[in-house]
């Protein structure tokens, strides 16, 4: 006779984990960026460096910020095992919302690379941005059709990897700051260290789905034990 064990996890159901925390830190630059070229844009002091563009056709840039910036904050506290735990309902609406937003912040950085002028970085930021930006929009479609599916896993590793090309805005504050104090500020520059950003959090984040999402997935799987 073979009767099945559940593993029960060891966490506390009463908290969210310390998960959503750090990934919010990561944003925290790109965000008051963002926030202080809307006060411009609504009229307000002039604190960033003017961009043209920008002003020319400011729709795409308000979308782009506006739904990066809750993405990212709504976005985090999806990975947060407790909060999925303790509330499966708020983890089910919340991440239709955030489908919404991540879609919206994908083809709003998408529009901008094709139809702005004179993208930072030249002609390789510009391959680097449309690819980045097809593959997060991809993963979210991806991500949506496995939950759809019921392929939690799937989902798991589809929605973390849009996640973190949506955090590449601030890994590449350091990796930029880094390239340009070093190598000085040049479009060669520009371009592979915005390339290293979104390429160094992909490598962490495929090591978590590899190794720590599957590792979740073991241990809440029943262990069988065999008995006469």
């Amino acid at each position: 006779m073979t009767v099945h064990t559940a593993v029960r996890p060891t966490r506390s159901n009463r908290s969210i984990g310390w998960v959503p925390y750090p990934l919010i830190a990561l944003i925290v630059v790109p965000a008051i960026a963002g926030s202080l070229r809307l006060v411009e844009l609504a009229g307000g002091p002039h604190v960033l460096p003017a961009n043209p563009r920008i002003t020319a056709s400011p729709i795409p840039v308000i979308v782009h910020i506006v739904c990066a910036v809750l993405y990212s904050g709504l976005g985090a506290f999806q990975f947060s095992n407790g909060l999925r735990r303790r509330w499966p309902d708020w983890h089910r609406i919340a991440g239709r919302i955030v489908v919404g937003l991540g879609l919206a912040v994908a083809f709003s950085a998408l529009w901008m690379t094709a139809f702005y002028p004179h993208i930072p970085g030249g002609a390789l930021a510009t391959v680097f941005r449309l690819g980045f930006g097809t593959g997060m929009a991809a993963s979210i479609i991806l991500g949506f059709v496995a939950i759809r599916r019921r392929e939690i896993a799937r989902h798991r590793a589809w929605m973390a990897r849009a996640y973190a090309l949506a955090l590449g805005a601030g890994t590449q504050v350091i990796t930029l700051g880094i390239g340009k104090a070093i190598f000085g500020d040049s479009e060669l520059t520009t371009a592979l260290m915005l390339g290293a950003g979104w390429g160094i959090i992909l490598v962490v984040v495929e090591y978590i789905i590899r190794f720590r999402f599957q590792a979740s997935v073991r241990a809440r799987t029943p262990v069988p034990i065999t008995a006469a």
